[in-house]
């Protein structure tokens, strides 16, 4: 068995932050933040848009666009770095909201790799035939681990879910290929506030998100072609077999240079960080959802998706639409 994505849908923020509103907080401007990253705006949650709130509407969505109600859904899993609670988990708060009353529901952390992650971890339990409806959800309000006054981090994230329905299927195909470096997990890191050292300083700059970018990027654009070659190889497929490759919305020019190492055409790297900035572990399915809805995903073609981040954490997983 494996899981076929069946709906997806996502969330985004109403409130929009292009980089003329940066340029108030920091010294930067539009021209230098689109060259480097490629990100023109972000959207940031508002005080009633949670992150299990944002990851909820997202669910319903992908519910819609499945036909599927939320009382057969067997498992909720959700990938987040951004909590609203340490408890109860960011999946149990979805539960409650769309009433998935049979659903058993834990958060992952995998950092930007975290919806890949949780892919792979549901279609784990739907081979074994343990589950055979599954939600995986990305949501992340970065707004709230940014320090607004470091011009290297804060032109970068936004806000935002995305989520996707699995269900058993006895066609399709799904593949899997990562990689974790905890050694070097301290080019891109962010301290709980929810320690005695922190109490008197709940400002700390450790506790915001801290990253060696010229480290990260090498990273990524070496590791990236990496895992996508070697899970490539593994499934006896070549890029020519492959409709789309859906990287992690980082940067514009780690995408550039991935499709460039591959010598794959730019075209098949299709992109949205120009208006979410880098949403984490939302922006595969947010990008997945809007090649969906806007008709670019063919049935029975393969896409690639590949992500990369925090841990550091990599791979990159083939699925048959």
């Amino acid at each position: 068995m494996v899981g076929r994505i069946s709906g997806t849908g996502s969330y985004i923020p109403k409130e929009v932050w292009d980089n003329q509103a940066l340029t108030q907080l920091v010294d930067t401007s539009d021209e230098w933040i689109q060259e480097r990253t490629g990100v023109a705006r972000r959207h940031i949650a508002g005080k009633n848009e949670t992150t299990a709130y944002m990851a909820a509407e997202a669910a319903k969505r992908a519910l819609e666009d499945a036909n599927v109600s939320a009382q057969e859904i067997d498992l909720i899993l959700v990938a987040t770095i951004s909590p609203g609670r340490i408890m109860p988990s960011t999946s149990c708060e979805v539960q409650a909201m769309i009433e998935a009353k049979r659903a058993t529901c834990f958060d992952l952390n995998a950092a930007c790799t975290g919806f890949l992650f949780a892919l792979n971890t549901a279609q784990a339990y739907i081979k074994q035939g343990i589950y055979s409806k599954i939600l995986v959800i990305g949501t992340e309000s970065l707004s709230n681990l940014v320090n607004w006054k470091d011009r290297g981090t804060c032109i970068l994230f936004g806000d935002g879910a995305g989520a996707v329905v699995l269900e058993a299927s006895e066609e399709g195909r799904y593949a899997q290929y990562t990689q974790s470096i905890g050694c070097d997990g301290e080019v891109l890191k962010v301290d709980c506030r929810n320690q005695k050292q922190y109490e008197s300083q709940p400002c700390a700059e450790e506790t915001f998100i801290q990253m060696d970018g010229r480290e990260v990027f090498k990273f990524a654009v070496s590791k990236v072609p990496e895992a996508i070659g070697e899970l490539l190889k593994q499934e006896e497929k070549n890029v020519e077999d492959i409709s789309q490759f859906i990287l992690h919305q980082a940067n514009k020019r780690i995408v550039q240079s991935v499709s460039k190492r591959m010598k794959v055409d730019i075209k098949y790297f299709p992109t949205n960080m120009e208006e979410y900035g880098n949403t984490s572990s939302a922006s595969i399915p947010i990008l997945l959802d809007e090649l969906n809805r806007s008709g670019r995903l063919k049935r029975g073609t393969y896409l690639v998706l590949a992500g990369f981040g925090a841990g550091l954490s990599y791979g990159a997983s083939l699925i048959q639409w």
